[in-house]
C-alpha cells in the first residue's frame, strides 16, 4: 500500500481510473476519488466477466461470474489528461481468470525472456482513420456514407500536415498527456489517415503505451466531434491500416542490444528469433489478428504481406529486419492489423522468437524479391479467415506448450464466437453483386 500511495502522491492524484484491457482491447475501468480508491485497494476486486465477453459485451464462455481479486500494478500509473488531477492505473485479475488475460499472457513471456538473460524492448506503430462523424451521426447513417476527415490527404502529404497542423498538434498533446512514449504523429496513407509511431520502451510498458494510444485517439476524436477508427479495412475508399510491432532483446546485465552486429547485418541470435516466428506464427496467428474484418486487409492488392517471409529492410515482408551496428537493431513484425490486441501480439512475437532461440533453430533463407502479394515457394500462408486461425490455434501442441491450455482454450472460444457473430452478415457490396444474378 505504501508504494501505491507514493505513486499517487508523485502525480498529485485526486481521481483514479483503474482497470485493464480485455481480450477485445477495451479498457474496462472504475473511476474512483482518491480516498475511495485507497479504501478499495485494501481488498481490490473486479468482475471476472471481462475474461469471457466480446467487444459487444456478449458472453462467449465462462460458467462462474463474480468479483474476482485483482493485483494493482503501481508502476503502471500514468497521467490522465481527461480531467484535473486524474491518473490511470492497471489492476489485473488475479484469481481463476488470471491466466486468461492478455497482460498476464505477455508478462509470462517477458519473465521467460528474463530467465534466459534478456530484457525486452518494443514499440508499436499504428495507422488510424479519422472520420468527420460523431457517435450519433455514424449510427444515424447506419455506418454507411461516412464523411472523411482530410479527404484530400495523400501519403505523407505536406499540404495536409500543414493545413491540419493545429488539430494534429492537439491530438499529439492528448497522447503525451497520457504519458505515452510518442516518437511521432503525422499524416499517412490516404483520406483521413494519420500514423502514430511510438518510442521503444520496456516490453510491458510498450504494450501499455500502445493500448493507451488507441484509447487516447478514440477519446480525443470524440471530444472533437470525430471518430477515430482502427478498423483494419473500412472499404474500397480507404487504405488498409496496420499496427506494426518492433522488438529487440538486450543483455539483462550489460544493457547491450543483442540484435546489433559490428557488420550491420542480421546476426545469429536475430536469425534464431526469426526462425521461431517463421515456424510458430501461422499456428498462433489469431493472437495478433482476432477480428473478422482484419482478414479483409489481407486480401490481394493490399500492402499487407500474405505469407510469412523475412528480409533485411524491405517493407513488403512479414518480418522486416532492421540490422544495425549500434543500439537501434530490431525486428519489425509488419502483419498485425491496427485493431490487434497489443499484449497478445507482443506475446506471440516474443514467445515464438524465444522458442527459436531455445531450440537453436537455423535462420531461414531471406526473401529475395517480390511485393506484398508475392508468396515465395515454401512460405507459410496465413489463415484464410478467423475460423481457420482459431482451428489452427486449437490444434497446435506448440501453441499450448508456449502459451498454455487455459489461455488457448478461452481465446479460441472468443475467436470462434467473433467469427460466428458475422458469419451470416451480408454487405451492400454482396447484394450489388448477387441480387440480380
Amino acid at each position: 500500500m505504501t508504494d501505491l500511495k507514493d505513486a499517487l502522491d508523485r502525480l498529485g492524484a485526486e481521481v483514479v481510473h483503474v482497470g485493464q484491457f480485455d481480450l477485445a482491447s477495451v479498457f474496462r475501468e472504475r473511476r474512483l476519488r482518491r480516498a475511495q480508491f485507497v479504501q478499495w485497494a485494501e481488498d481490490p476486486r473486479f468482475a471476472n466477466v471481462i475474461a469471457h465477453w466480446d467487444i459487444a459485451d456478449s458472453l462467449f464462455g465462462g460458467n462462474r461470474f463474480y468479483t474476482e481479486t485483482v493485483e494493482i500494478d503501481s508502476s503502471s500509473i500514468r497521467r490522465n489528461p481527461s480531467e484535473p488531477g486524474a491518473v490511470t492505473m492497471i489492476a489485473e485479475l488475479s484469481g481463476d481468470a488470471k491466466e486468461l488475460m492478455p497482460r498476464q499472457v505477455l508478462r509470462r513471456q517477458i519473465e521467460r525472456a528474463a530467465k534466459m538473460g534478456f530484457k525486452v524492448d518494443a514499440a508499436f506503430e499504428f495507422e488510424v482513420i479519422l472520420l468527420d462523424e460523431d457517435a450519433q451521426s455514424v449510427r444515424a447513417k447506419g455506418f454507411e456514407g461516412l464523411q472523411k476527415f482530410a479527404p484530400d490527404n495523400k501519403c505523407w502529404s505536406g499540404t495536409t500536415a500543414n493545413a491540419e497542423a493545429a488539430f494534429i498538434a492537439a491530438f499529439e498533446a492528448e497522447v503525451l498527456g497520457h504519458d505515452i512514449a510518442l516518437h511521432g504523429l503525422g499524416v499517412e496513407l490516404g483520406p483521413g489517415c494519420l500514423e502514430g509511431t511510438l518510442a521503444a520502451t520496456e516490453g510491458l510498458r510498450a504494450a501499455d503505451d500502445a493500448a493507451f494510444f488507441r484509447l487516447a485517439a478514440r477519446s480525443f476524436a470524440r471530444k472533437h466531434g470525430k471518430t477515430a477508427s482502427f478498423m483494419p479495412y473500412l472499404g474500397a475508399e480507404y487504405p488498409g491500416i496496420g499496427g506494426h510491432c518492433c522488438l529487440s532483446l538486450r543483455d539483462a546485465k550489460t544493457g547491450k542490444n543483442l540484435f546489433s552486429s559490428p557488420d550491420g547485418k542480421t546476426n545469429a541470435l536475430a536469425g534464431q528469433f526469426i526462425a521461431g516466428m517463421m515456424e510458430i506464427v501461422p499456428q498462433a496467428f489469431a493472437m495478433c489478428t482476432s477480428t473478422v474484418n482484419a482478414y479483409r486487409r489481407l486480401a490481394p492488392g493490399s500492402w499487407a504481406p500474405k505469407s510469412l517471409t523475412w528480409a533485411e529492410h524491405p517493407f513488403t515482408v512479414a518480418v522486416r529486419s532492421a540490422p544495425h551496428a549500434g543500439p537501434s537493431a530490431r525486428l519489425e513484425f509488419r502483419v498485425p492489423p491496427a485493431d490487434c490486441n497489443t499484449y497478445l501480439t507482443l506475446a506471440m512475437m516474443l514467445g515464438a522468437g524465444l522458442d527459436g532461440i531455445e531450440r537453436n533453430l537455423p535462420a531461414p533463407a531471406a526473401t529475395l524479391s517480390g511485393g506484398p502479394d508475392h508468396v515465395p515457394e515454401g512460405a507459410q500462408r496465413f489463415p484464410r479467415d478467423l475460423a481457420d486461425a482459431a482451428d489452427r490455434m486449437a490444434d497446435s501442441a506448440t501453441v499450448r506448450r508456449i502459451w498454455g491450455d487455459a489461455f488457448t482454450d478461452n481465446f479460441v472460444a472468443a475467436c470462434r464466437a467473433e467469427y460466428a457473430s458475422l458469419a451470416k452478415a451480408v454487405s451492400a457490396e454482396e447484394r450489388a453483386r448477387y441480387l440480380e444474378a
